[in-house]
């Protein structure tokens, strides 16, 4: 079989300007390439963080997006592994993101032998930074 990569994921957004900033700003995505008015979207960007790339869509003309919901099928999350799980939990709050999940009172939790916390970009879609492989 050939090697496979995990290449992009498509997220839309109606918030486009909030989670542009979010993926460019917060987690540190490099803009690659932004199309206006892309077959029938405001906007079609693609934003490159090492290998994985994002590509941020708004919707179509006259098309409004159901509100994400983690009791959707699908992927519920994403998840970016760091070095320091403190370190870049307040490098973020450092940039004035402060939009995390909080779960039995925490921010930053314990999970199988590692620690872990989740911040939500602006059209939700949940974002895990955790400190070890499973």
């Amino acid at each position: 079989m050939s090697k496979r990569v995990m290449h992009h994921v498509c997220i839309q957004t109606e918030k486009y300007y909030e989670s542009l900033r979010f993926y460019r700003d917060i987690l540190a995505f490099e803009v690659v390439k932004e199309t206006k008015g892309f077959h029938g979207r405001d906007y079609n960007t693609w934003l490159k963080l090492g290998d994985f790339m994002i590509e941020l869509q708004t919707p179509k003309k006259g098309n409004t997006l159901n509100k994400w919901s983690f009791l959707n099928e699908g992927i519920v999350h994403m998840c970016f592994l760091v070095e320091d799980i403190d370190e870049e939990y307040n490098r973020i709050i450092s940039l004035g993101y402060d939009n995390f999940k909080v779960k039995n009172g925490e921010i930053i939790y314990n999970v199988e032998g590692g620690k872990l916390f989740k911040v939500k970009a602006p059209e939700g879609t949940e974002v895990e930074i955790r400190d070890t492989n499973i």
